[in-house]
């Protein structure tokens, strides 16, 4: 009998926990369907709470490490009978700053997603879950990826930084940088090209780093640009000239910006652009280069040439079995 309430302690016997999603790929701003399936054990026990938490991979001065960056209670505390079936419909919001794992159907490299599933059980160890979810661009989001892919930029990576982006309202605390190799037209002047987008239910904003080429005489040094992107322009403006101004004007061979500052594609609205160009237009404390920078649905089917621009140049990110180890693992969280 002692060993019994032992065993009972370590979850032994217990109550086992499955979430099913009815899909797990996604978008910001919408939601993930489906149920958390709890199946009794060979004892009653108390179920004190059932919890669901968006969980990813973020990099800062310490390292990087899985953070839980949302959750969602599913349940409250319940009695669970021996051997009894219950299922808990949910419907889990995902932030409109979620970072993007996936285009195209493939994985960004760097980028790890999941739905973890809490249920902690009285008097024993914790049971869990791990659901991997796939996140994928907003029209906005693709159609500005599609104009470096067009113009030649080759995708290098994605990470997400520990931190804030100053001037701009976010809620989480980190940021995705998705970065880009240079087509031969701007390799001479740009060492590489970083993207970072925060969105919210009006539209995105998106932050543009360059990372420039010094001189003979002169030290490289960083270019920073920002524009905003309502939802409703995803498809009414020509992002490949809004781009291509962007990064002329962070390689110094673009001279023609309006003189009201901003980029504006042909027939679409002008975006501001304020401190481009600057060392410090735009600060980011808190992320892990050591040195203030920046402080901080539909649309799929897209021309297969602009996929294999993007995805031509990625290198799949590892089996999510591996990079979340366990399913019912022990995070390293914030």
């Amino acid at each position: 009998m002692v060993f019994k309430k032992m065993m009972r302690a370590f979850g032994a016997g217990g109550p086992t926990v499955d979430t099913v999603l009815a899909n797990p790929n996604t978008r910001p701003g919408l939601a993930l369907e489906g149920q958390v399936r709890i199946a009794g054990g060979d004892h009653d026990v108390t179920i004190e709470g059932v919890v669901l938490g968006l969980v990813t991979r973020v990099e800062s001065e310490h390292g990087d490490h899985l953070a839980e960056f949302h959750r969602l209670p599913v349940a409250g505390a319940f009695q669970l009978r021996q051997g009894e079936q219950r299922d808990l419909p949910f419907s889990f919001p995902v932030p409109w700053e979620t970072p993007i794992t996936d285009v195209y159907g493939q994985r960004l490299h760097g980028m790890t997603m999941g739905l973890r599933t809490e249920l902690a059980v009285a008097k024993a160890v914790d049971k869990g879950d791990l659901d991997h979810v796939s996140v994928h661009p907003l029209p906005a989001q693709e159609r500005i990826l599609d104009a470096f892919a067009r113009l030649g930029f080759r995708f290098k990576s994605a990470d997400l930084e520990h931190g804030a982006i100053h001037g701009v309202r976010m809620t989480l605390p980190f940021y995705q940088e998705i970065e880009f190799y240079p087509p031969p037209q701007y390799a001479g002047a740009v060492n590489e090209v970083e993207v970072t987008f925060i969105a919210d239910p009006q539209g995105v904003e998106v932050v543009l780093e360059f990372d420039k080429r010094g001189g003979f005489l002169t030290p490289g040094h960083d270019a920073y640009g920002r524009f905003r992107v309502p939802h409703a322009d995803a498809d009414t403006t020509d992002w490949g000239a809004v781009v291509e101004r962007a990064v002329s004007e962070a390689a110094g061979r673009y001279q023609g910006l309006r003189a009201a500052g901003g980029f504006g594609g042909h027939g679409g609205p002008g975006y501001g652009a304020p401190g481009y160009g600057g060392h410090g237009g735009y600060g980011r404390g808190g992320g892990h280069h050591g040195h203030y920078r920046r402080g901080h649905g539909g649309g799929m089917g897209m021309a297969a040439g602009v996929a294999g621009g993007v995805v031509g140049g990625m290198i799949l990110g590892e089996a999510m079995e591996e990079v979340f180890e366990d399913d019912g693992g022990d995070f390293e969280e914030e």
